[in-house]
């Protein structure tokens, strides 16, 4: 059984910097697809960032060219750094994990592709 758990949200004004972990113990990341979704309040969840096995990575618009997925192996840690943030990323962030006993060779954008969460960290950004 896989245990995510997120870290690193908190409140920030806009323009700022934000960088989200999610620690995976044990867990060599480098096999399975990874990604950084986020909620916010009456939204549907929302896939943001994602990576497969071969470090391969893909965006949403709304955050290309401002945040960046990436993983520490070594550390067993999904890192979202998240730059010139705005209001409107104001949303709980969650990290997720596709087990799907084979390697992920593309990044996967659908949240019903994962099967493993994590319990998700509150990002607020303050104009």
């Amino acid at each position: 059984q896989v245990q995510l758990v997120e870290s690193g949200g908190g409140s920030v004004q806009a323009g700022g910097s934000l960088r989200l972990s999610c620690a995976a113990a044990g867990y060599k990341l480098s096999s399975y697809c990874m990604g950084w979704f986020r909620q916010a309040p009456g939204k549907e969840r929302e896939g943001i960032a994602h990576i497969d096995s071969s470090g391969r990575t893909a965006y949403v618009d709304s955050v290309k060219g401002r945040f960046t997925i990436s993983q520490d192996n070594a550390k067993y840690t999904l890192y979202l750094q998240m730059n010139s943030v705005k209001p409107e990323d104001t949303a709980m962030y969650y990290c997720a994990l596709r087990d799907l006993g084979q390697i992920c060779y593309v990044p996967r954008r659908n949240a019903a592709e994962y099967n493993y969460w994590g319990q998700g960290t509150q990002v607020t950004v303050s104009s």
